[in-house]
């Protein structure tokens, strides 16, 4: 028995199912929250090869697949659609040991590329991310694929892979994909670098920064990346490197079983990951550290959670349309959308998406695919989590499943580089699994602007002050001014604090998150809280609570990665009058009705120079006191006030 692509009825207008996908009827015994079950993977998974066949080369070597080219070129391109769905074939050629059709297929493709087809290994060349796929892949499906290959064609494989022995990399995850490679090459007795293969693995101790996270890079660059690269591939390395890895592998489980503990919170009740950092077209790659918990025995989950989580992410795509109608990945989010993407993207990038199959390599026996699905945290209550590595507090609400990510420390800056580069995806003070920021220049959501002559202030590299209990600070430069938010969560809303230090004569504008959706959501205004409700009572609201002037709603159209109509809520303080200035307001995303006037009414503050105590009805029994940095806090090394 199959079942239609679930939520077809539900997708937006103008959006069509993927024409050849069928699912398994849901399993409600074993899967009593997703329905999905390893037959369901093993369907997605088979539909996206599939649906690949039309867009090889006639040698096999090359995806070129429609869409827009990234800054490496159309070889490059090609390279990297093959490589990338190879990872996913190699999974599901060992989830049934064994598929001929596609062992067929990606063997042909494997010899014309190394054999020339593919551009060669270079330093820093965007080669080595599709080779350490490629490596990684031929290990996990090496029974059926490379075993079989004469000695020749393999020659000629390990001949191009060597393109990594004494290389260089980009400092950051792409030290792991020279480990990987080379590590291929050492398993079947090619030559290699062990030095380049420690200097990797030393590397990234650098980066970690404690309670499971590493920073990718040197820096505060905390996204998606942590889980789907720098606990990734140190997990692939261990299953490469065998007893040779013992020693690190107890320390990697560790720290990802630490990881994990946080990560569960990044992901709603929907299954949506939350929408922040770079490179978010992988999709549903934020499954990859959950299935490697499991893969190493180190997950604080139980297999019942860990699959509930990751059918979850995949069910909430694959119900948004993913992939589209021919089958086939898009550069975007729930549908085709280039801003969210960054120039490296190309049309084959979305398929980092099969790092989420990896629990494909678990076997059908494996209580992971037995065992009966499991609550997860926010199924079951609200949810506050300091994360004080990365600098983010998580905000859970049960009833509606909603995660929201309050960035008090992720800038994707370099260190002592001045203030970073505009990263929409990095500069806003929160996100969330269902939304996305704004991407325009005229930053609104989300966001605390000074807006003068000059246009709208950034927020540039974030100063730290706390993350701890249920709040978080920090504070950013704009040019002799400084601004310092400061968030404390109480049930689904959050308080920000927002201290705005320097010269006078501009207006400050703050943002609440920006909704979007395929109709204009609703928008009211009145005195000092602005609201948007969009048609599944998505509601976004805004309420200023002291100092604020006026409230308003920003419309927007095809700038947002959820929808073409997009609208944020946002209050104004007309005229800094210049000194320190702090402003207090109620932020909220609910998927509930929420009463501006009965909220603003609901919470009682009290400012007093530099402190802030806030009384909610309904709240904890004790206020809430909030005093303000204002400049006490010494600067981050290499940095001045």
């Amino acid at each position: 028995m199959e079942e239609r692509l679930p939520g077809a009825d539900r997708l937006p207008v103008g959006r069509r199912p993927s024409e050849g996908l069928r699912l398994p009827a849901p399993d409600r015994a074993l899967s009593s929250r997703t329905g999905y079950t390893r037959g369901t993977w093993l369907a997605v998974a088979d539909h996206l090869l599939d649906s690949l066949g039309p867009w090889f080369t006639p040698s096999g070597a090359q995806v070129r697949l429609p869409g827009r080219g990234s800054w490496s070129g159309a070889d490059c391109d090609g390279l990297e659609g093959y490589a990338r769905s190879f990872l996913l074939a190699a999974f599901r050629i060992a989830a049934t040991e064994g598929d001929d059709r596609l062992v067929e297929r990606y063997t042909r493709g494997l010899i014309a590329g190394a054999a020339g087809e593919w551009p060669r290994l270079t330093p820093c060349s965007q080669q080595m991310v599709e080779a350490a796929a490629i490596a990684v892949g031929l290990h996990e499906s090496r029974a059926w694929l490379w075993d079989r290959l004469d000695g020749p064609d393999q020659q000629k494989v390990v001949d191009w892979l060597s393109g990594f022995v004494g290389s260089k990399t980009w400092d950051n995850n792409w030290r792991l994909f020279q480990v990987v490679g080379e590590q291929f090459l050492a398993s079947v007795g090619a030559p290699y670098s062990q030095d380049d293969i420690d200097s990797g693995l030393d590397r990234i101790e650098d980066w970690y920064v404690g309670d499971g996270w590493y920073t990718d890079g040197d820096g505060q660059n905390f996204d998606h990346y942590i889980g789907w690269a720098m606990h990734l591939y140190p997990g692939l390395w261990t299953r490469m490197a065998g007893t040779a890895a013992d020693e690190r592998l107890t320390v990697y489980g560790d720290r990802l079983r630490r990881f994990l503990e946080d990560a569960v919170h990044l992901v709603g009740a929907d299954g949506a990951p939350v929408h922040q950092g770079r490179s978010l077209c992988y999709r549903m790659a934020a499954a990859a550290p959950y299935w490697m918990g499991m893969l190493l025995d180190a997950s604080p989950l139980t297999p019942g959670q860990t699959r509930r989580l990751c059918s979850g992410m995949l069910r909430h795509f694959v119900d948004h349309g993913v992939p589209d109608e021919r089958g086939l990945l898009s550069l975007g989010w729930h549908h085709h959308f280039l801003p969210v993407t960054q120039s490296y993207s190309g049309p084959g990038s979305p398929y980092w998406a099969s790092k989420g199959f990896l629990g494909l390599l678990l076997p059908a026996e494996h209580p992971v695919w037995t065992d009966r699905e499991e609550a997860l945290p926010i199924d079951e209550d609200d949810q506050v989590r300091a994360m004080p590595a990365p600098g983010f507090l998580l905000q859970g609400t049960r009833h509606d499943g909603i995660v929201r990510l309050l960035n008090h420390g992720s800038d994707h800056a370099a260190p002592g580089e001045g203030e970073p580069p505009a990263d929409h995806h990095y500069d806003r003070l929160a996100y969330s699994s269902r939304t996305g920021p704004e991407l325009t220049a005229d930053r609104i959501d989300n966001h605390v602007a000074l807006v003068g002559p000059d246009g709208t202030s950034q927020r540039g590299r974030i100063r730290r002050i706390a993350v701890d209990g249920r709040r978080a600070a920090s504070w950013w430069k704009v040019g002799a001014s400084r601004i310092e938010v400061a968030s404390v969560v109480l049930g689904r809303v959050e308080v920000r604090c927002v201290l705005v230090d320097g010269p006078g004569g501009v207006t400050i504008r703050h943002g609440g998150y920006a909704i979007a959706d395929q109709q204009r959501p609703e928008a009211t205004t009145a005195g000092t809280w602005a609201q948007t409700v969009r048609t599944d009572r998505l509601t976004s609201v805004v309420v200023g609570l002291h100092g604020y002037d006026e409230a308003g709603v920003r419309l927007g159209l095809d700038t947002n990665a959820f929808g073409p109509h997009s609208a944020t809520p946002y209050l104004v303080r007309r005229e800094h009058p210049g000194g320190p200035v702090l402003l207090v307001s109620a932020v909220v995303l609910s998927g509930d009705t929420v009463w501006p006037e009965a909220l603003a009414e609901a919470i009682e503050v009290e400012v007093d120079g530099l402190r802030c105590v806030i009384r909610m009805a309904g709240g904890p029994e004790e206020a809430e006191e909030v005093v303000m940095d204002g400049g006490g806090t010494p600067a981050a090394a290499g940095e001045t006030s």
